[in-house]
């Protein structure tokens, strides 16, 4: 765990943050007004949003199943976010007790979280670092210490690259990450998009004067940059992409979702989601899945390095 002693009073709660808004989508209680004022504005210009996070987490969560029923027992997990359960560690050691996962983000509202939701948890690590610097991640001692180069390793890239602008070279910050990697080792990656159900001109259509679900983000000081799909495989490049490739999310290995899965904390208590567009009134895991198929605005794929 992190040694780095954020303390809470640091937390800015004057304007809304990424991280919060991404728990309120998920139906967290890590949120504060500022942030959910912020996320429904979003859900108001793009209503998709909640289930493009909820999408997010299902895919997570079959991906690491994937690469650790493959055998890979060592996971980085970059932009990590706010911890909500089940984390990867978690969903990992239903596979194997023994697997290892360092956590990686930049922020300090993440890092509090962190060292209160992982504080005793043995064979995890946090590392306060930014994706824009690779080195600093790979050569931080905390990774070091944790994770073993010498063996596959899962780098885990979720929901994370978006928030990279193309000037800072997302596709070579890959890269630079997978150069550090033995082969065997699996890249999991997700990214939103505007390609699905006209996302762009849903928002463009919504849109008042001056203001947008990006804008929204832009106060954030986290600007979104969304990319299509020839922008997104850019990043698997030089990696070998699983079966079935570069996908929507939700149709990315959906077998790997138990039909009993729980599906994060913004499922009622009757079993609906609330203010899901798509997947309201979903009563299974079927259900749910084909809410996700209808709207979820996001590009997934994991790959393994040759």
């Amino acid at each position: 765990m992190t040694d780095q002693g954020f303390p809470a009073e640091r937390i800015d709660t004057s304007r809304p943050h990424p991280a919060r808004m991404y728990d309120y989508y998920l139906g967290g209680r890590d949120n504060y007004e500022v942030d959910r004022h912020a996320a429904e504005e979003v859900l108001r210009f793009a209503p998709s949003t909640r289930v493009t996070a909820l999408a997010n987490r299902a895919f997570m969560r079959r991906a690491v199943r994937a690469v650790v029923g493959a055998g890979v027992r060592q996971i980085i997990d970059i932009g990590t976010g706010i911890p909500t359960s089940p984390n990867p560690h978690e969903i990992a050691r239903e596979i194997d007790p023994a697997a290892r996962v360092a956590f990686v983000d930049n922020d300090v509202i993440v890092a509090t979280h962190a060292d209160a939701k992982l504080a005793g948890e043995s064979g995890t690590a946090f590392v306060h670092a930014d994706l824009r610097d690779p080195r600093s991640i790979l050569e931080s001692p905390a990774l070091r210490d944790l994770i073993d180069f010498g063996e596959p390793v899962a780098l885990m890239l979720v929901a994370v690259l978006h928030f990279v602008e193309d000037a800072a070279d997302p596709a070579g910050i890959v890269a630079a990450l997978g150069e550090g990697l033995p082969s065997g080792s699996h890249l999991i990656l997700s990214h939103v998009t505007a390609d699905f159900h006209g996302g762009e001109q849903e928002i463009a259509r919504r849109d008042d004067p001056g203001v947008g679900a990006r804008k929204v983000y832009e106060r954030t000081a986290a600007a979104v940059t969304l990319r299509d799909r020839n922008g997104v495989a850019r990043f698997f490049e030089g990696w070998d992409l699983l079966e079935p490739g570069l996908v929507q999310a939700s149709a990315w290995r959906p077998e790997l979702e138990p039909e009993d899965a729980g599906h994060d904390a913004a499922e009622a208590e009757d079993g609906t989601f609330q203010d899901a567009p798509g997947a309201a009134d979903a009563q299974d895991g079927a259900g749910i899945r084909a809410g996700f198929d209808d709207v979820a605005a996001l590009y997934a794929g994991v790959a393994r390095k040759p």
